[in-house]
């Protein structure tokens, strides 16, 4: 192969150059047709709205496996009977990807970026040499880590959990992987860095003690924000909600579930949540519902980026393609201020039946136009007055006199009845559904 001209010594993705943008009109699968990172709506670009990230496990380490057999995709960077091999010509796949790309930000999990090998001092060996190549990469590239975390569910030490394993001698491993986890993320410039919790929960209620567990799992996070300020880590510290899979119940169980715990514990002002589309909908939410519940609370950090299959009620992790999805997701998100130091991560993978190397970028691609064109949309309605006013006058009865003394805190049970008994029975008001639900699809396909 040929030298790239992007990264290392071997170009992985031959044939492939910079993801341009065509526009509307294109009919390249390799181009954007709505995603034109410089484009400016409500006051910031596109790419400022999505901060879009690649994850480094399902893009560069998921080959088409599934229970019910083996992979379907070679990548060449696998190859090589070293895995720390392997692993660098893995990290100089990703960065050429970024690159072609066009994202600005990528995530990685510890064990995703180096082999964990056969003990600890192993392991944090090596870790270090690939974030140190990491860091050379991002220097070469302009990349940005949006987040870095610790895989506490795959090993099977990890059977039990982590930071709630009923074994301290585990909890203690966790502890060295999620240091070493911050170390690297610091020494990257991450902006955040996430707790998703795949094990942190129960398989039975019979032989665990879920209020110990809880509360072990407060103290471990007192002690990694403690461990990540002390080493001059100033992002934000993320958990992503999961109901369930692979444990019966995960004590993150949704977006009010964990925004009740941090609060409960102390935790909110370092704290905030990391929504993923597809285990919303897990817990018998929409993606939307939990980013607003996030934002509501003030807690809304950043964006895992995929949707699930509504038959399969599992987590496929598929890549957002659903157009409703997309905008009432952006809606949230624009009128919440933004994401902050948060971004849209893809934690999405290929299906199984997608077998060219080129279909990583055909995924990617059609994930960043569908979030490109909720932002254009949401920002339309968002800024109509239709929109705005329908929502504002269901609720103009709070805005001045009794209702707005009770908002306050100042009207009692007792002055509510006599109100009530003062006043005629209230009228049946409009909630206007169909409505503003007509009026969505009427900006939502008007001409972007």
């Amino acid at each position: 192969m040929s030298k790239s001209p992007f990264i290392g010594d071997t170009e992985f993705f031959p044939g492939i150059g910079a993801i341009p943008f065509e526009g509307p009109g294109s009919d390249n699968p390799l181009a954007f047709k709505a995603y034109d990172a410089g484009r400016v709506v409500g006051g910031k670009t596109m790419a400022e709205h999505l901060r879009f990230a690649v994850c480094y496990w399902h893009t560069f380490h998921f080959t088409g496996l599934d229970p019910f057999g083996p992979g379907t995709r070679h990548y060449a960077w696998n190859d090589g009977a070293d895995p720390m091999d392997a692993a660098r010509r893995r990290l100089d796949a990703a960065f050429e990807f970024f690159t072609k790309l066009g994202v600005p930000y990528w995530c990685f999990h510890d064990v995703d970026l180096a082999p964990e090998g056969g003990s600890l001092a192993e392991y944090e060996a090596n870790l270090a040499a690939m974030v140190a190549l990491a860091g050379e990469r991002q220097s070469e590239t302009g990349m940005k880590l949006l987040w870095g975390t610790s895989n506490l569910f795959s090993n099977p030490r990890f059977m039990n959990g982590g930071a709630t394993n009923p074994d301290f001698e585990v909890v203690a491993v966790a502890g060295a992987h999620v240091k070493a986890a911050l170390d690297a993320t610091v020494a990257l410039g991450g902006e955040n860095y996430v707790f998703w919790g795949g094990r942190e929960g129960y398989a039975s209620l019979w032989n665990t003690d879920t209020k110990r567990e809880l509360e072990h799992m407060a103290t471990f996070l007192r002690q990694a924000r403690d461990y990540g300020r002390s080493i001059g880590f100033e992002g934000t510290f993320l958990i992503e909600p999961k109901p369930m899979e692979p444990m019966h119940h995960q004590y993150d169980f949704d977006a009010q579930t964990v925004t009740g715990f941090l609060r409960h514990h102390g935790l909110a002002g370092d704290f905030k949540l990391n929504i993923e589309a597809n285990h919303a909908t897990l817990s018998g939410h929409t993606f939307a519902h939990d980013l607003r519940m996030s934002a509501d609370a003030g807690l809304l950090g950043s964006i895992d980026a995929n949707r699930g299959n509504a038959q399969n009620g599992w987590d496929t992790d598929q890549f957002p393609t659903d157009m409703n999805d997309c905008v009432q997701a952006m809606i949230v998100v624009l009128e919440a201020g933004g994401l902050g130091s948060g971004g849209l991560n893809f934690d999405a993978k290929l299906r199984r039946e997608s077998t060219d190397p080129e279909d990583l970028f055909i995924a990617h691609i059609g994930g960043m136009d569908a979030f490109a064109r909720g932002l254009l949309i949401a920002d339309r309605v968002v800024n109509h007055p239709r929109y705005r006013n329908l929502k504002k006058d269901r609720y103009a009865s709070f805005d001045a006199g009794a209702g707005a003394a009770f908002e306050r805190g100042e009207l009692g049970l007792a002055a509510l009845r006599d109100h009530a008994a003062a006043a005629t029975e209230p009228g049946r008001i409009s909630g206007k559904q169909e409505l503003v639900e007509n009026l969505i699809n009427d900006l939502m396909f008007a001409e972007l």
